[in-house]
């Protein structure tokens, strides 16, 4: 998916100044406890399904949005289970980023688990014992934390 318009317009102003912005994350369950992940296009490593949310939009329905334009799932975002910053990001053009995270379990309602967009190459359910070994450990946490929530949220981790 190409850059959200909003970013190009801050890039015009900012050039490649670190940014802040909110991102979501989902945790994804089936009914078989299955923890939905995809594969991402631009570095290959496996991970939960995660966006950027637009000016305004609320993270709930953000979060909604990604799934189903990532992967084709429909998802019922049940509750937050995490906030996390996560360390400055630099990217190959040398724009710099950091993010916000918000994570939410999720659970599906509907649809077929399947590449719907340009960001991933892969999309599937995955057992929550058996993860890709290219899943990054900050998202292993955000998964653990989710699985273990029992929904009051956690607002910081090191």
């Amino acid at each position: 998916m190409p850059t959200p318009d909003f970013i190009l317009s801050m890039r015009a102003k900012l050039g490649t100044d670190l940014i802040w912005l909110p991102g979501v994350t989902a945790v994804v369950l089936d009914d078989e406890g299955r923890v939905l992940l995809g594969r991402r296009a631009d570095n290959g490593r496996w991970g939960l399904i995660t966006g950027i949310l637009e000016p305004g939009e609320e993270p709930a329905v953000g979060l909604a949005r990604e799934i189903a334009e990532e992967t084709g799932v429909v998802a019922r975002v049940e509750f937050l289970t995490s906030t996390s910053v996560g360390d400055p990001v630099t990217y190959p053009n040398g724009d710099r980023a950091q993010f916000l995270d918000l994570t939410f379990r999720c659970r599906c309602v509907a649809g077929e688990a399947r590449v719907a967009d340009d960001e991933s190459t892969a999309v599937g359910w995955f057992d929550v014992d058996d993860l890709p070994d290219s899943m990054p450990e900050h998202q292993r946490w955000r998964l653990r934390t989710a699985l273990a929530s029992t929904g009051v949220a956690v607002f910081a981790h090191d």
